[in-house]
C-alpha cells in the first residue's frame, strides 16, 4: 500500500515518532486551540490519513492540522474536495487580486490618450533604465521591483500611443523588453498566472514591433513558463517556433531558444537531446556581438550553459553528473549574484541527495536556506521543496531530521 509521505514527513519533522503519539498530540493541540475538550483524533484515523486513501478532514480539524504542522491539508497529501478554500486563503486571494489588478492595469490602460510630442531620445532613456532594473533584480529580488518596472511600462505604453514612425517602433521594442522583465519578476515571485499574463503582453508588443528577434525572445519567455509547469512538449513546440528561420536570428536569441528547448527535452526524459542542444548553443556563444539591453543572461551569468546542463541533468535524475557540474559552476558564480547562487545551491543539494550523498546535501542546504529567507524568492523555495522530497529516503534517520529542521523555516507553510 502506498503511503501519504507528505503527512508522515510533517509528523516526523515536529517530533511525533509514532502514529499514536501524533494522534495524542493533535488531540491535545486541538482541545487547546478550539477550547473544546471533545475534540479528538484517534490513532486509527491518523493511520488512515497516512495510508493510500487519506480522505479529507473536517474543517476544524484542517485548521488544527495547519496550526500544529504549519501546512494546510492540501499540502499534506490529503485528497482536496471540490470547492475547498482554506480559511485564511479568502483574504490572501483578495490581497493578491488587488495587487495583481494594480500592476497589470499598466498593460490595460484604455486608449486613446491625449496626444503629446515624443522625443526619440526617450528610447535611450528607457533602455538605460532597463539595464539598471536588471542589476536591481539581482540585488533586490522580484517583490520590491514589480511596481517600479510596471509603472515605467505604463509610461512607455502611453508614449507609444502618441509616437510615430521609427520612434514608435523603438518604444514598442523597449516596451516588449520591459514586459518580459515584469513577466520574469512574477515568475520568480511564484505567481505563474501573473507571469503568463505578462509573457502574453510581451509577445503582443514584440509582434507589433515587427522585430523578429524580439518575437523569438517572447516565444522563449512563454517556454520558460511552460518549463515551470512541467510541460516539456509545449516547451519544445515554442522553442522550435522561435527557431523558425534561425539563420536570420541574433545568436543570443538562438542560444536562448536552444537551451530552453534542452529543458523541454529534460522534461520528456531525452538525455541525448539535452546534450546535443546544449552543445549546439555553446557553439554560438562566441558569435554574440549585439548591444541590445535585453536577453543578456548568457553574457552576465558565469557558466551559463553548464548551469542549464546541470539543471537538466538533475531533472533527469543524473545525480552524480549534476553534482560534478554544480561543483564547477559554483566556483565561478560571484557573491553579488546571491539569489542565483541560492537557486544553484538548492539544485546542487538535490543532486547530491539523488547521488546518495545526504550529508553533502545537508551542508549545501544550510547556505541555500539562509539565502532563501533573505531574498524571499519563490523560485528558491520551490527548489528547496524539491530537495525535501529528494531526502525522503532518509526521513527516519538522524540526517533526515536534521534536513527537516534546516528546511522548516522555508518550506513550512508552503
Amino acid at each position: 500500500m502506498s503511503r501519504n509521505d507528505a503527512l508522515r514527513a510533517a509528523r516526523l519533522r515536529v517530533g511525533w515518532r509514532t502514529v499514536e503519539r501524533a494522534a495524542d498530540a493533535l488531540t491535545e493541540h486541538g482541545q487547546q486551540l478550539l477550547d473544546d475538550r471533545h475534540f479528538t483524533v484517534s490513532p486509527r484515523t491518523w493511520r488512515r490519513w497516512e495510508g493510500e486513501r487519506p480522505g479529507w478532514p473536517a474543517e476544524e480539524t484542517a485548521s488544527v492540522l495547519h496550526d500544529a504542522l504549519g501546512r494546510w491539508p492540501e499540502d499534506l497529501g490529503f485528497t482536496t474536495p471540490p470547492g475547498w478554500i482554506r480559511p485564511e486563503h479568502h483574504e490572501e486571494v483578495a490581497v493578491k487580486r488587488r495587487a495583481f489588478i494594480s500592476v497589470t492595469s499598466a498593460a490595460l490602460v484604455a486608449g486613446p490618450v491625449a496626444p503629446q510630442h515624443v522625443d526619440p531620445a526617450l528610447i535611450d532613456y528607457f533602455q538605460t533604465q532597463l539595464e539598471g532594473h536588471y542589476r536591481a533584480d539581482m540585488l533586490l529580488g522580484p517583490h520590491d521591483l514589480i511596481g517600479t518596472v510596471s509603472a515605467q511600462y505604463q509610461l512607455i505604453d502611453k508614449l507609444v500611443r502618441s509616437a510615430k514612425g521609427e520612434t514608435r517602433r523603438g518604444l514598442l521594442r523597449v516596451g516588449a523588453a520591459y514586459a518580459a522583465l515584469i513577466g520574469w519578476l512574477y515568475q520568480d515571485a511564484g505567481d505563474i498566472d501573473g507571469a503568463a499574463f505578462w509573457r502574453g503582453v510581451t509577445q503582443e508588443i514584440a509582434t507589433r514591433s515587427r522585430d523578429r528577434h524580439l518575437i523569438g525572445y517572447s516565444l522563449v519567455n512563454q517556454a520558460q513558463v511552460r518549463t515551470d509547469l512541467g510541460d516539456g512538449h509545449a516547451v519544445i513546440d515554442l522553442c522550435e517556433a522561435a527557431l523558425d528561420d534561425a539563420d536570420r536570428l541574433l545568436p543570443k536569441v538562438r542560444i536562448m531558444a536552444i537551451q530552453q528547448q534542452a529543458h523541454g527535452a529534460s522534461l520528456t526524459g531525452d538525455r541525448r537531446a539535452v546534450d546535443q542542444l546544449i552543445d549546439a548553443a555553446d557553439g554560438l556563444l562566441s558569435r554574440i556581438d549585439d548591444d541590445l539591453p535585453w536577453g543578456n543572461a548568457c553574457r552576465r551569468t558565469p557558466g551559463y550553459l553548464e548551469v542549464q546542463r546541470a539543471t537538466c541533468y538533475g531533472r533527469l535524475g543524473l545525480g552524480r553528473e549534476s553534482v560534478a557540474l554544480w561543483d564547477q559552476v559554483l566556483n565561478v558564480v560571484p557573491a553579488t549574484a546571491r539569489r542565483d547562487r541560492g537557486v544553484y545551491l538548492a539544485r546542487h543539494a538535490t543532486a547530491a541527495a539523488g547521488a546518495g550523498e545526504p550529508e553533502q546535501a545537508l551542508e549545501i542546504a544550510r547556505t541555500a536556506t539562509e539565502i532563501a529567507l533573505e531574498t524571499r524568492s519563490a523560485r528558491m523555495r520551490r527548489e528547496l521543496t524539491t530537495l525535501e522530497r529528494a531526502m525522503l529516503p532518509w526521513q527516519d534517520a538522524p540526517i533526515g531530521r536534521d534536513i527537516a529542521e534546516v528546511l522548516a523555516p522555508v518550506t513550512k507553510g508552503i
